[in-house]
């Protein structure tokens, strides 16, 4: 075997991680298009049944068939399955069969699990998948007993038990995945419980893994320190002050400029009183976390509410979880890069720590690849959607994408009326979003970077501004 075929089949994390989640997504294609998973009996269809498989592993909720009305149980348990496993990523949950077997994991797994969670170091690796895994567990439990309580009375025991489970698992995954008819949860909009549950499960499963591990550290922390007890000094890292500080401003700020912007509009929230007003404003600014739960009708949306969300969602998450997007942590760099640019600093700090530049660099590919998937993919769809086009907005067709690639899953209404190709092109959005453009490039490389052969040039100066 030459040189080449060696390089070829030399297999790196990213490739690893790509692969995996496209496997995942044909398997469970090919589930769904069995005519057991749709109540009709009838095949779904290998492209319908793609686009839904994809949107479950990359945890968006965009659907081209109503989930509650089209899929049967095993449809419905091949998608919760799909979404559990597309939130936790295959890799984690492989890496956890194999602790559980006895087996060992290689330097190889270990360097997996930190490019899949974008870690800084692969020391104690197992030890933080299984906090993943006991983390995400106890979240989605308690979501899940929470739900099912208030859907019991609604749907029986077995009933509101499964919607309790599948809507806890799709919220905290980020999914948006519901089973509650046509209407998502807009028939639940001034429900309290419901609201503030998933909202909860959502936000958490959004601020990525280590933060939540972190946020863990820091309240045993400080019930230690109130017990007298004695305890090493805890710092959060500059990671998860960043991703907290960024959600918090980006959560208020789409609450607040929802709620006014919406707040005289007859089709979503001015039917409502004061206090639900609140309610459905902060649900809806927390959905475009990626999460995707509609409770106030996105079509009905004034063009400032529909504006602010596509900002929103392209935006999404925190990097390390189950949410897709450029990421909050990454909006954060490039702000700080700002401020120190102002401020007429030559170097960009955040609680009072260096960031370094090659952040700032990875920072600005992702908002430009992100931007430029944006451009090409809302080009491509006014051009093949013609019927759409005559039907809805441009703001609409950029709405869908802003969604895919954000792994949102809001839409307008036009999902379900995508061509062939205009569902090909929200594929491979979701696909995309969910692993993040600097993955799936390095996923599909198979040359690799020699250190020892960089050149370094000298520097000179460009006028910019």
């Amino acid at each position: 075997m030459n040189n080449k075929s060696k390089v070829f089949f030399n297999f790196g994390p990213s490739h690893i991680i790509v692969f995996s989640f496209f496997i995942v997504i044909i398997i469970g294609t090919l589930l769904l298009s069995l005519p057991i998973a749709s109540k009709s009996g009838e095949s779904v269809g290998i492209i319908n049944a793609m686009f839904t498989s994809t949107s479950a592993v990359c945890v968006t909720g965009l659907v081209v068939v109503n989930t509650f009305y089209h899929w049967t149980l095993f449809g419905k348990i091949v998608i919760l399955l799909l979404i559990q496993i597309g939130g936790l990523g295959f890799m984690s949950l492989y890496t956890i069969i194999l602790v559980v077997l006895g087996k060992k994991i290689t330097l190889k797994g270990r360097i997996l699990i930190q490019e899949s969670f974008n870690l800084s170091t692969f020391k104690g690796m197992v030890t933080f998948l299984k906090k993943i895994i006991m983390v995400t567990f106890s979240i989605e439990g308690i979501g899940a007993i929470i739900l099912s309580l208030r859907f019991i009375p609604e749907y029986g025991f077995i009933g509101g038990v499964f919607r309790g489970v599948f809507h806890s698992i799709s919220a905290f995954c980020n999914a948006g995945f519901d089973i509650l008819g046509a209407n998502s949860l807009m028939d639940y909009s001034t429900d309290y419980v419901i609201n503030i549950t998933i909202m909860i499960l959502i936000i958490l499963g959004g601020l990525g893994f280590s933060v939540l591990i972190d946020i863990g550290r820091y309240i045993k922390y400080k019930i230690h320190k109130m017990l007298n007890k004695k305890v090493d000094i805890f710092v959060m890292t500059v990671h998860s002050k960043l991703a907290l500080t960024i959600t918090g401003i980006l959560l208020l700020l789409g609450a607040l400029l929802t709620f006014i912007i919406e707040y005289k509009n007859p089709e979503t929230l001015l039917p409502l009183r004061f206090d639900q007003k609140i309610l459905a404003s902060t649900f809806q600014s927390v959905t475009l976390r990626t999460a995707g739960f509609d409770a106030i009708g996105q079509a009905d949306l004034n063009y400032g509410s529909k504006f602010l969300a596509i900002i929103l969602m392209a935006i999404g998450g925190s990097p390390g979880g189950t949410a897709g997007g450029i990421k909050t942590v990454t909006i954060g760099a490039l702000i700080l890069a700002v401020i120190s640019v102002i401020k007429g600093k030559d170097c960009i700090t955040a609680f009072k720590k260096t960031i370094s530049v090659s952040t700032i660099q990875k920072a600005l590919s992702v908002i430009m690849m992100m931007m430029t998937l944006i451009f090409i993919a809302t080009m491509i769809l006014t051009v093949t959607e013609k019927e759409i086009v005559l039907k809805y907005e441009f703001i609409d067709i950029l709405y869908e994408v802003a969604s895919a690639l954000g792994t949102v899953g809001l839409t307008t209404g036009i999902t379900p009326s995508l061509s062939f190709i205009g569902k090909v092109v929200i594929i491979l959005c979701m696909f995309i979003g969910r692993l993040g453009p600097i993955t799936i490039v390095l996923g599909l490389s198979f040359r690799k970077l020699n250190k020892k052969n960089v050149i370094h040039y000298p520097e000179e100066k460009i006028i910019v501004g």
